[in-house]
């Protein structure tokens, strides 16, 4: 189960970033030409959210059947000095969580905006935020905080 949960968390990652870019290119392209705020647009930004949010889930039952969690609940005062442990036991979790959060309140604030310049320039503020957020959570493999490979 674990493998499985793992497969599809690293899968779900890049559907998270592919989406959160392409809203901001259509909230960024929306809001500079002046565009109408298109029933593709509200896809995207519904869509942008949903995806976001099945990752969270899949990353909370994945955060409670890792290895490493649970070594690192168990062992907490030991943990927190293993930096990599530290990563994967607090702060992944909370940036995610925090970045999800973001997402969320943005898709919410930009489908009640009455004006299409301002639903646009809402989405770009906040999903630009949450994928700042994303990118320093993320273990990357280049990453000094705590790396994985590319796929997994």
């Amino acid at each position: 189960m674990y493998q499985i949960l793992t497969f599809y968390h690293n899968f779900m990652r890049w559907l998270v970033l592919a989406s959160l870019l392409f809203a901001i290119y259509r909230a960024y392209k929306g809001y500079f030409s002046k565009a109408t705020f298109s029933k593709i647009d509200n896809a995207v930004r519904h869509w942008t959210a949903t995806i976001a949010h099945v990752q969270l889930m899949i990353g909370m039952v994945l955060y409670f059947q890792s290895p490493i969690i649970k070594y690192f609940i168990t062992n907490f005062k030991e943990a927190i000095k293993t930096f990599d442990l530290l990563f994967f036991g607090l702060i992944h979790g909370s940036l995610m969580l925090t970045a999800i959060v973001i997402i969320t309140i943005g898709s919410a604030k930009a489908k009640r905006k009455p004006k299409d310049n301002e639903k646009f320039k809402t989405m770009l503020i906040w999903f630009s935020f949450a994928l700042i957020i994303i990118f320093i959570a993320i273990p990357w493999p280049f990453s000094p905080l705590a790396n994985r490979p590319y796929y997994r």
